[in-house]
């Protein structure tokens, strides 16, 4: 299977560079599924029911969340009635929403596709991610789709620190097709398989402006470390958009990974992997 993820996408820049690079993406790479993080897509805070229809449109097949999935109020109300907008999966028992999606394709391939977040330095603190995974997989065969099991299980880690999406890419190690981290806006140099066959990066980087400060205008951040007064509220970085993603292939038998390559196209950063 073809996977193609991209990581935060960071208000209207990052919708406009998503818009703008996705079709050629497309055509280039002939993905088989696209996940996107829309965390930060309503001007750094959430997403909207408008946005996610936007980018499904665009061909996106399932949206991943993180801490601000809630901050925007209307979601509440709607994210019931839409299976492919996920909220983390680690969210108390009841929760509006749901955590995970089942994909399937044409040819009756199936990908599950899960949205965990972590707890160190995250709010608000939800329950244990490594039990919630555990639970995930002991749920879901990897592997052999025609035999009741799935061809992929893809996990967007929402997650802040490096030490808590590393252990958790090792946990999750030849029983999911992927561990991609996301949440801290950077891309990280060390997307590789693992061990075991899993397809890991620590974070894939945003969607967005990195003539910034993590994806917001770089003015309203520096007077809050010079000044250490409040000001406005912060709000996305309006330049031309980097787009970070990954792009994975994997095993249909064994539903494990045999390549990732990071993707990084348009704005400020170095193109890569495409």
């Amino acid at each position: 299977m073809r996977i193609l993820f991209f990581g935060d996408v960071m208000g209207r820049s990052g919708r406009d560079g998503l818009a703008a690079h996705l079709p050629a993406i497309k055509d280039k790479l002939n993905p088989d599924v696209i996940i996107v993080n829309g965390e930060n897509a309503a001007a750094g805070h959430g997403i909207t029911a408008k946005i996610a229809q936007d980018f499904f449109a665009l061909g996106v097949h399932c949206i991943t969340t993180g801490n601000h999935v809630f901050k925007q109020k209307e979601l509440v109300m709607t994210i019931d009635q839409e299976g492919r907008l996920l909220r983390p999966l680690n969210f108390p028992e009841g929760t509006m929403g749901h955590g995970s999606y089942l994909h399937a394709l044409p040819d009756g391939r199936k990908i599950l596709i899960a949205n965990i977040m972590g707890q160190l330095g995250m709010t608000p603190m939800l329950d244990d991610p490594f039990a919630c995974a555990e639970r995930l997989v002991s749920q879901h065969r990897l592997g052999g789709g025609g035999n009741g099991g799935v061809s992929a299980i893809f996990v967007d880690f929402h997650a802040e620190t490096t030490s808590e999406k590393v252990a958790m890419g090792h946990h999750l190690d030849g029983r999911v097709s992927a561990v991609i981290g996301t949440h801290t806006h950077i891309p990280t140099a060390d997307e590789q398989v693992l061990a075991k066959g899993t397809a890991y990066q620590t974070d894939t980087g945003m969607c967005g402006d990195f003539d910034s400060v993590i994806g917001m205008k770089k003015e309203n951040i520096l007077w809050r470390f010079t000044r250490k007064t409040p000001n406005d509220r912060m709000s996305p970085a309006e330049g031309e958009a980097t787009l970070c993603g990954v792009f994975i292939t994997t095993n249909d038998a064994t539903g494990l990974a045999s390549d990732i390559t990071a993707i990084q196209i348009g704005g400020r950063l170095k193109a890569r992997g495409t």
